[in-house]
């Protein structure tokens, strides 16, 4: 049974009604499918869409039982007035988790996140970087079925981007369905199971790295199959 399934006839705004056209897919549980395309292809629109922002919308979007999912948002939002540890507490009281392993694990991710000494700080004050490891904490410690991930390595350094796909891969083996957007192609190549491209508001191309070489360039990388369909 999908985490997802995604059933869009069109999308969009006040002055673009249909920003996005026909966009339709489903991920599995321990699936990471990379959404691709330019800057303004529609890939916002699509996140936005799923996660009920879009007013103008005709068509379904049906998310995992009792809506759970957790959104790793490109830009960090944060609460000014509470500290990296008061939005973990937080996010347990909202999110409604329970279980005694909740700090644990946050400590665990603190650890490996290095940001233990910072744990009573203000986010204000925070990096780019460190503001996006929170909200990478906060999304590992919700346990969702599906994770919505934007632009999740803009601001991380090498070793936290690696600690993020080691986590993330920790989830797929149990079971937890990704929806990665992503401009970083060559770890993208690495990491996704399937690939969806959009340009123009629709899917340009869909399948496995594979079936994207099919219509594009044989035995091409990812980005030369983005680039070819992207012209």
């Amino acid at each position: 049974m999908e985490v997802l399934k995604v059933n869009i006839q069109n999308a969009g705004y006040y002055d673009k009604k249909n920003a996005i056209r026909d966009i339709n897919f489903s991920i599995s549980p321990g699936e990471l499918v990379g959404l691709i395309g330019p800057n303004g292809a529609g890939k916002s629109t699509i996140i936005k869409s799923i996660l009920g922002l879009m007013d103008d919308l005709e068509g379904s979007v049906d998310l995992p039982l009792n809506n759970s999912y957790a959104y790793i948002p490109e830009h960090p939002t944060y609460y000014d007035e509470l500290t990296l540890w008061e939005h973990i507490e937080l996010a347990k009281v909202v999110n409604e988790v329970e279980g005694d392993d909740y700090y644990k694990d946050a400590e665990n991710l603190l650890t490996i996140f290095r940001l233990q000494g910072e744990k009573h700080h203000y986010p204000g004050s925070f990096s780019k970087g460190m503001q996006q490891k929170l909200m990478i904490i906060i999304a590992l410690l919700i346990k969702p079925k599906l994770y919505i991930v934007d632009e999740p390595f803009i601001g991380l350094d090498p070793k936290a981007t690696k600690d993020l796909l080691n986590l993330l891969e920790q989830e797929r083996q149990k079971g937890a369905g990704i929806l990665m957007s992503t401009h970083v192609l060559d770890t993208a190549e690495k990491i996704c199971d399937r690939f969806m491209l959009i340009n123009n508001g629709q899917i340009i191309a869909a399948g496995t790295l594979a079936e994207i070489q099919d219509v594009s360039v044989k035995n091409g990388s990812l980005m030369d199959c983005f680039y070819e369909l992207m012209e």
